[in-house]
């Protein structure tokens, strides 16, 4: 089936839950290994002997050729076929994900850390475009939610997973688990899922864009990792450095003279749009730099065992789960400069909340408060931003624009990873060291408080509510006089429909399965752009 041609599954369909099934479970091992490696960092640290800096490689290397790789593999699925590039995807992962897990030392873990991003961003794209090129216009909403729901579930029992298999039989199995889902996952794709592809999909792929941000992302990451231990003064640090900086020269160079950029940086030009982004990359940094952070103190300083420490954020998902959609609801009635400039602030008073979890072991009165509260405020920020990221881009951009948000948010990931630790003291062996620990984590929260106290000043200076647009009220629907019109706009014309006042970006079909560490990437099409935006 090519896009020329009609979907054809609906979601009541025993072939239609395959998909859905597939597209889950393809989806999920990729997020779970995003964020369940952390609970396994201070195990592998003790095995291996090794410092702060090897572990926020183990966490960054996948972060970094996934974030590089994403929109490569997005536009290798249109051309190619996206069931194709989807299962190699997950073939991919699979293989690196058992190297992984017979890791003979920490520098072949990080090597195969980077390859198992790449895999995850072939696959990564894929799970969406297969479910809105395969679903019939009515259902696709309905597939895509049950995507959302049940990776949101996979995402919250990730933790419980990893922790049991870490305390039961060794951090490896966190990796090992892979295996036996992605053969599933090929095995069920091969016979179920329709191929799909982009007969428009013509041209060059953007292997230049690709290749410069690894160098790029890779540059700026080893010089952040590895500087406060070689010092900054340091040969390879400085060399590094530069090829980071000239990394993203050539990058921005490649994009702007393309005739079919990775990244159109035109879509920049919207302020809406890079501010939104900025954001993004403010309150996501900060939320990943914390959350790298959180596990190993809870077990190094609290003595927490892995499960317990995997158990300690199951409450945000739930939040997430629970408020996100009514947020995006919310934000689609008053806008979203509101909850967007008073959610990173409320995500910031978790975050110093967290400072007293070093007083402590009970989790309850430590932890639990802290979780509830940054929980609240992610809930209150992701549906809004994200919506408002996509709304602002021009409608023929939509993809990019989700990916460049995506992007933007895990980017703000890795540098957090890379930085955080050092600014807050926490070098060399030190995460092994209780006291030293504890301070450091002190005041690592706190300046990922004060991050999203910026996220949210920003916001509240740059973010414009839309304008609502006004549409025809049904036949015979009987508005009310002024009803719903614009401030200042005249009573309509004899004969004409009264308007009717429509929420800009209403319609969108809630996407939480990564809200958690990225804003949810949506592929595909979306409603119309609304009116032109003005400030209130």
């Amino acid at each position: 089936m090519t896009s020329l041609e009609a979907p054809a599954l609906t979601y009541s369909s025993a072939p239609g839950r395959w998909v859905v099934t597939v597209t889950v479970l393809g989806s999920g091992i990729a997020a779970l290994d995003a964020t369940v490696v952390n609970i396994a960092l201070p195990t592998i640290g003790r095995e291996f002997h090794t410092g702060v800096g090897a572990l926020q490689w183990v966490m960054s290397g996948y972060t970094l050729t996934l974030a590089a790789f994403l929109l490569i593999g997005g536009s290798l699925g249109d051309r190619y076929g996206r069931r194709r590039v989807y299962l190699a995807g997950v073939l991919w992962f699979a293989l690196a994900s058992a190297a992984c897990g017979f890791a003979p030392n920490a520098t072949f873990l990080i090597v195969m850390r980077v390859l198992q991003g790449v895999g995850a961003a072939l696959l990564t794209p894929g799970s969406l475009a297969i479910l809105e090129a395969s679903f019939v216009p009515a259902d696709r909403s309905r597939a895509i939610g049950a995507w959302s729901g049940l990776g949101g579930v996979a995402t919250a029992a990730g933790p419980l997973l990893g922790g049991y298999l870490i305390s039961a039989a060794s951090w490896r199995w966190i990796f090992f688990i892979n295996l036996p889902i992605s053969a599933v996952v090929i095995a069920l794709g091969a016979r179920h899922v329709p191929e799909s592809r982009d007969p428009a999909a013509t041209g060059r792929q953007d292997w230049t864009g690709a290749l410069t941000a690894v160098l790029f992302l890779t540059g700026i990451t080893f010089a952040f990792i590895e500087g406060p231990a070689l010092g900054w003064s340091s040969p390879v640090v400085l060399a590094m450095a530069v090829i980071g900086v000239a990394g993203l020269a050539t990058f921005l160079l490649a994009e702007r003279r393309s005739a079919a950029p990775m990244l159109p940086l035109s879509i920049f030009a919207d302020r809406q749009f890079a501010a939104t982004n900025a954001v993004t990359f403010i309150v996501y940094a900060a939320l990943t730099g914390a959350t790298f952070l959180l596990p190993v103190m809870l077990q190094v300083v609290s003595g927490y065992s892995p499960l317990a420490s995997g158990l300690a954020l199951l409450p945000l998902t739930f939040i997430m789960l629970g408020l996100s959609a009514r947020s995006g609801r919310l934000a689609s009635q008053i806008g979203p400069r509101l909850q967007m400039s008073v959610g990173p602030v409320v995500v910031g008073a978790g975050f110093a909340l967290l400072t007293l979890a070093t007083h402590g072991s009970s989790y309850v009165v430590y932890v639990l408060p802290a979780v509830l509260v940054f929980g609240l405020g992610l809930a209150i920020t992701v549906a809004p931003l994200t919506a408002t990221a996509m709304s602002s881009a021009p409608a023929e951009l939509s993809g990019v624009a989700s990916a460049v948000n995506n992007d933007v948010a895990r980017f703000g990931g890795l540098l957090a990873v890379a930085v955080l630790p050092p600014l807050a003291g926490i070098t060399g062996t030190a995460y092994l060291h209780p006291a030293a620990l504890a301070a450091g984590f002190r005041t690592a929260v706190l300046i990922a408080a004060g991050m999203c106290v910026v996220g949210g000043l920003l916001a509240a200076v740059t973010i414009r509510n839309p304008a609502r647009v006004a549409r025809p009220a049904p036949a015979g629907a009987g508005v009310p006089a002024g009803a719903g019109a614009l401030p200042g706009a005249g009573e309509p014309a004899a004969g004409e429909p009264a308007p009717q006042a429509v929420p800009a970006g209403a319609g969108w079909a809630e996407c939480l399965h990564c809200g958690l560490e990225a804003p949810p990437l949506i592929t595909g099409g979306r409603p119309a752009v609304p009116a032109e935006p003005r400030d209130r």
